[in-house]
């Protein structure tokens, strides 16, 4: 009995890993998934990198990259989660999204 080889995003033992930028499809998804890593890990920098690289690979970098100025490469090694972009280029790349960065009040602890 032969063996089928593993597609090109297939693991040898038949796993597909998951990319949640195949599953953010409207700018309330995006939104919703940059508010869940906001909301839970603030101080993770490289974390909420990835996290608008994903939403950046869903909107498609070449056009991210387009509308920010910037190029692909970049955009990928800045929104990657050993990047650190700089706050220009969080607020290029926001805007290039279609998303807002909101402030409010964080609660007091004690």
């Amino acid at each position: 009995m032969t063996q089928t080889p593993p597609l090109a995003n297939e693991s040898a033992a038949g796993f597909v890993p998951y990319d949640v930028a195949e599953h953010l499809r409207t700018p309330e998804e995006m939104a919703a998934y940059l508010d869940a890593w906001l909301e839970e890990a603030p101080d993770d920098v490289g974390g909420l990198a990835r996290a608008l690289g994903d939403i950046a690979r869903a909107k498609g970098m070449t056009q991210v990259a387009k509308e920010t100025g910037l190029s692909r490469e970049s955009l990928y090694r800045a929104l990657s989660a050993e990047g650190n972009p700089s706050f220009a280029t969080v607020l290029k790349v926001t805007k290039a999204l279609g998303l807002r960065l909101h402030a409010c009040a964080a609660a007091v602890e004690g």
